[in-house]
């Protein structure tokens, strides 16, 4: 018996064409289609695009890497996890990045990312949020970090988050506030229990653009004044304070935020330290911190 010898499929196919009796037009229409077909399937498919690597200088942070670079005329830093979680979620600090960083350590380690950008002096003001929208879209568009993010805010730093946040609850994942500046008639005002920092006080007149202390006085743009749009959008928040703090009083700003919030249906949660000022800061075992941010940025 002949032997005989197998095709390939395309070939095959060709061979099956060229024999078939067919009209011209039906036969390069046919022989189109087999055209098409196969350089569709040998074609390497076109993959998402990768997220830009981190520009500016790297350097080692509690053995994570840590690159600083300018993002609107501003100094930024980004902390990056040895393998990012799914999502690629971040967390976002108003302020004094790097006090007490047991938390920012586990959070690295579960694989999220630390972000600061380092604009001082600009306590929490229209100016400042606007420099955090450029920021944001840089991480998200460009960098590919998650659509939401955790922020935290430490002291004057509560001012940096609950601002930026009632303006963009959408892209809100929770809030952690550690003796958080709520409302800064508070502090850097003084014009409660606390003491306030005249100096600071002429930064929040010179920042927001008010003409006078009267003004300032009768602004409805605290954080105090803006928990709707964070209730609305469901962002759990997190609160840990002294109750002997004099420097911000609890009672003016983290006690204010909880009983608005709760009214307005959010979801507050507090840990209060009995006895302790406003220093220091965190908690000793950080455990509960970092289990309410992987719980709102849904890292197992």
């Amino acid at each position: 018996m002949q032997a005989t010898r197998s095709l390939p499929p395309h070939a095959a196919i060709t061979t099956m064409a060229a024999t078939m009796p067919m009209k011209k037009a039906t036969a390069f229409h046919y022989l189109a289609v087999v055209f098409l077909l196969l350089l569709a399937f040998t074609t390497p498919r076109a993959t998402a695009a990768e997220p830009a690597p981190f520009p500016g200088k790297k350097s080692s942070w509690n053995g994570f890497d840590r690159y600083d670079f300018n993002v609107d005329g501003k100094n930024v830093l980004v902390v990056t996890p040895k393998q990012a979680a799914t999502g690629r979620p971040w967390v976002w600090h108003g302020e004094f990045f790097g006090h007490k960083p047991a938390p920012d350590i586990a959070l690295l380690g579960k694989g999220c990312h630390i972000v600061y950008m380092r604009v001082p002096n600009m306590l929490g003001s229209p100016g400042a949020v606007a420099h955090w929208d450029v920021l944001y879209r840089e991480l998200t568009e460009k960098h590919g970090l998650a659509k939401k993010a955790a922020l935290v805010g430490l002291s004057r730093g509560g001012l940096y988050a609950y601002n930026w946040a009632s303006a963009n609850p959408e892209k809100v994942a929770c809030i952690y506030g550690d003796a958080p500046v709520c409302d800064f008639k508070s502090w850097p005002g003084g014009k409660g229990k606390g003491k306030g920092s005249p100096r600071d006080w002429q930064l929040v007149l010179q920042e927001y653009g008010f003409k006078n202390e009267a003004e300032a006085l009768a602004y409805q743009g605290n954080p105090v004044d803006q928990l709707a749009p964070l209730a609305k959008a469901n962002v759990a928040l997190l609160h840990v304070y002294g109750d002997a703090d004099v420097v911000v009083p609890w009672e003016e700003n983290t006690g204010v935020v909880a009983e608005r919030y709760r009214q307005l249906g959010g979801d507050i949660r507090l840990i209060a330290k009995p006895g302790v000022g406003h220093h220091p800061h965190g908690l000793e075992d950080s455990t509960p911190i970092v289990e309410f941010i992987l719980q709102h940025v849904q890292v197992k």
